[in-house]
């Protein structure tokens, strides 16, 4: 688990693990517009498979960041040396938290419960809201690495 916190890859103060994070986190809506792009060419069964394992992927890599955070002494111990005032940052984290969990859930429910939501007409309605969470999460995700790392 040392290589964890060992230099990042990024350039910045950061550990391997948030540099790790970061990258996927980015690289998150593109995946997922691909896989939406599978059911607009009509791939309706690659595009299930596609959402579920960018899903469950994105879920072990959410507790891989977790376990790094926690045993790296949480978000004061990553504020260390951070120009930003500490009340902003923890503004920033929670409402990418807020946004993040939100998105989780609505993914969540969508592929669980896809067949009830195709019949209600409320599947393509769902997975527009969790793409827009998934880009929303990314983009607020890389705001607080910026934060912390960064500036």
């Amino acid at each position: 688990m040392n290589y964890m916190f060992e230099s990042g890859f990024l350039g910045t103060r950061a550990p391997f693990f948030m540099d790790f994070v970061t990258i996927i986190v980015a690289l998150l809506p593109l995946l997922v517009a691909g896989a939406i792009g599978l059911a607009m060419a009509k791939k309706y069964k690659f595009h299930a498979f596609a959402q579920i394992f960018i899903f469950v992927f994105s879920v072990i890599v959410l507790v891989y960041f977790e376990s790094g955070v926690r045993i790296g002494g949480g978000f004061n111990a990553f504020m260390d040396g951070s120009s930003v005032s500490h009340n902003y940052a923890l503004f920033v984290l929670i409402f990418h938290i807020i946004i993040a969990v939100l998105t989780l859930i609505i993914w969540f429910t969508t592929l669980i419960r896809v067949k009830k939501f195709l019949a209600l007409g409320l599947h393509k309605m769902l997975g527009r809201i969790s793409f827009i969470g998934i880009v929303l999460t990314s983009v607020t995700g890389i705001w607080v690495y910026f934060i912390l790392f960064i500036y």
